[in-house]
């Protein structure tokens, strides 16, 4: 009994596999899912050729985009076309297997709604990302302070933006922890450079002497913009006064300006007489220090 039940199972199975229209459906089935894909594939790389090209013309036109921001939509834009193109052509593929797409997609929608509330930073991330693209904040190859991590920016995504310090580290922040950035791209720079000058020396004579330093620098320094500026005797110290000098720059070389502004000015102020003041002790030997008494008590008095 037991051995013609299952030798009449196997006959419906074998009469449902030799099936001719079985295998057809099959077939038609698998070329489908290959032509979806190929498809899908082509119209991403159709889609970034045209993106490429878009913004080589508009480099042509009238409405200049900065390189920066041009880098940031490029990869933003193509991104987000390869996730819609790609997701439609995962519900074709479903199609063809016979799923029903609109209660998938109805229990997707409930089951993103309460996966949300318990992914909030997920969702904060995401939000903040969208924020920092169309807001312009920062964009790929600036050099920016945020989150506390100070760097170029490498890449910037939807949830995560990658930050390179100058030491070379590979930095990933969440976006939702970006509440302040520093961007040290999007303007000129400002070097601010101290000179110590011994109290010997006249500030007259050290002002030519900077001035005629810092007439020289733009030539020799093209990220220099302009004849540095002498603001004055900043402060006066124990051994010493201070004065200060400032020059624009270009964006992110204030810091490689102020270094050679002061190598500049070191060399010709040494090569004027003028050297580096050196901390000052005074000395009292024990007789002087007993007149310096009786002085002031005699003053008291």
């Amino acid at each position: 009994m037991k051995l013609s039940f299952i030798g009449n199972q196997l006959g419906k199975l074998w009469d449902y596999l030799s099936n001719p229209e079985l295998w057809l459906a099959i077939l038609g089935g698998a070329v489908r899912i290959l032509l979806i894909i190929l498809i899908a594939w082509i119209v991403v790389r159709i889609v970034r050729k045209l993106v490429d090209r878009l913004f080589v013309q508009r480099q042509r036109g009238p409405i200049q985009i900065p390189k920066r921001r041009e880098n940031t939509l490029k990869q933003l834009i193509k991104s987000v076309v390869g996730y819609v193109v790609y997701f439609m052509a995962i519900v074709m593929i479903l199609e063809v297997f016979n799923f029903q797409i609109g209660p998938i997609i109805a229990g997707a929608g409930v089951a993103g709604l309460a996966i949300g509330f318990g992914a909030q930073n997920l969702v904060k991330d995401i939000i903040t990302g969208f924020f920092i693209i169309f807001e312009d904040q920062f964009s790929v190859g600036d050099y920016v302070l945020a989150a506390g991590v100070e760097g170029t920016v490498e890449e910037i995504g939807l949830r995560t933006s990658k930050i390179v310090s100058w030491t070379g580290e590979l930095n990933i922040v969440p976006n939702g922890n970006i509440d302040q950035v520093i961007n040290y791209s999007s303007r000129n720079g400002l070097s601010v450079v101290d000179v110590n000058v011994p109290y010997e020396s006249d500030v007259a004579e050290v002002e030519r002497i900077i001035n005629e330093v810092g007439e020289t620098l733009p030539d020799k320094y093209e990220f220099i913009l302009g004849v540095p500026e002498i603001i004055g005797v900043q402060n006066l110290d124990v051994s010493s006064f201070v004065v200060r000098v400032i020059a624009e720059t270009q964006p992110e070389l204030q810091w490689a300006g102020e270094r050679n502004i002061r190598k500049e000015i070191q060399d010709k102020l040494y090569k004027s007489g003028i050297k580096i003041p050196a901390p000052r002790i005074v000395t009292y030997t024990e007789d002087q220090v007993d007149k310096l008494s009786e002085e002031r008590q005699r003053q008291r008095g």
